[in-house]
């Protein structure tokens, strides 16, 4: 197998030919990717159910809107928590309980204490399930043009409009994907 260039901690936009409706306008923040595969959540399905109403602790610190997201298809009864803690937290002066990702975007330890992380937190994401692909899928699906891959920002995983994420991360790119955002919901009515 090939060297696998790591993408963690870059978005994943869906294009507008990818099918699968799991991933229609799907905007993904990866956690992992490796030769072993990849792993990451999807930063833009809100679902109707409050972090509070499953995760207690945490709901204070969630991000508005304050609902889980659908993380993606798999293990869809498991829960991510994805959190910007703003500075230097790198290394030995991490909070406990967050690990770092890429740059000040981390994972949280849900297990532990909310008040370890609580006057660190920028922000909070609570994702149920995630989204996964083996061995040189992801690779093979980038190859097939699914996916468009941009640089993320610390606020793509506190978008306060998630339902607006996938036009406005390709409306900031400088390149001609900024003309992918106007793309209609369904062209054939063009």
């Amino acid at each position: 197998m090939t060297e696998v260039s790591s993408l963690t901690g870059r978005l994943l936009v869906a294009t507008p030919a990818l099918a699968d409706p799991n991933f229609d306008r799907a905007v993904v923040l990866l956690l992992d990717h490796d030769e072993e595969g990849s792993l990451g959540v999807v930063l833009n399905r809100p679902t109707p159910v409050d972090v509070g109403d499953i995760l207690e602790g945490w709901a204070d610190l969630a991000g508005e809107p304050g609902v889980v997201f659908q993380g993606g298809p798999v293990s869809l009864d498991s829960a991510l928590g994805v959190a910007v803690i703003p500075g230097d937290a790198y290394g030995e002066s991490a909070p406990l309980g967050w690990r770092r990702v890429h740059g000040a975007i981390g994972l949280v330890d849900l297990e532990a204490p909310p008040e370890l992380l609580a006057s660190a937190v920028g922000s909070l994401r609570i994702f149920a399930g995630y989204a996964g692909w083996g061995p040189g899928q992801l690779e093979d699906e980038l190859v097939e043009g699914a996916w468009y891959v941009v640089e993320s920002e610390p606020g793509d995983v506190s978008s306060p409009s998630p339902e607006r994420l996938w036009r406005e991360v390709l409306r900031r790119q400088r390149s001609e994907l900024a003309m992918v955002a106007t793309y209609p919901d369904d062209p054939s009515l063009n």
